[in-house]
């Protein structure tokens, strides 16, 4: 049982990534779990500097673009593209990306703390909604949730 789900794992990084670098297999495998782990990090870090919006909405966003990003290891950038931008969540990652963009302006340009609080909500709600679309009827099953949970008649 073990050996298929090894076989199946090797199989999926050899198949398209493998002309895209010059890393083995092992080596994307840990370079997508240390870019993980460093967006994990930083996400983590946000939150001792949470009161400080500012440091917090760049922490948490980086954080975010690099666990988002790890998965480019594993398929490679071109693949992870072409599943961010399938029809299925094309208006998910186009949020996702607008809100990551929203959070920086306002932190950088704007450095208006409610503002980058609300751009910082917004994103996460973005990220949520953009990781649903790969986990089948997930964003059905969350929408009837919420028009249930919601649902001001009786």
């Amino acid at each position: 049982m073990w050996n298929n789900d090894e076989e199946r794992a090797e199989s999926f990084l050899d198949e398209e990534s493998e002309g895209l670098c010059s890393l083995s297999a092992t080596q994307r495998l840990y370079a997508s779990a240390a870019c993980l782990l460093s967006g994990l990090v930083l996400m983590f870090l946000s939150l001792v500097v949470f009161a400080i919006p500012i440091k917090f909405a760049l922490l948490f966003t980086f954080g975010n673009v690099l666990a988002v990003g790890s998965t480019a290891f594993l398929m490679g950038p071109e693949q992870q593209l072409r599943m961010m931008f399938d029809s299925a969540r094309v208006y998910a990652t186009a949020v996702y990306i607008g809100c990551v963009v929203l959070a920086l302006i306002c932190a950088l340009l704007i450095q208006s703390k409610v503002l980058t609080l609300l751009a910082i909500i917004c994103e996460i709600c973005a990220l949520v909604w953009y990781c649903l679309s790969y986990i089948p009827f997930a964003r059905r099953i969350v929408s009837n949730l919420m028009i249930r949970f919601c649902d001001t008649e009786l």
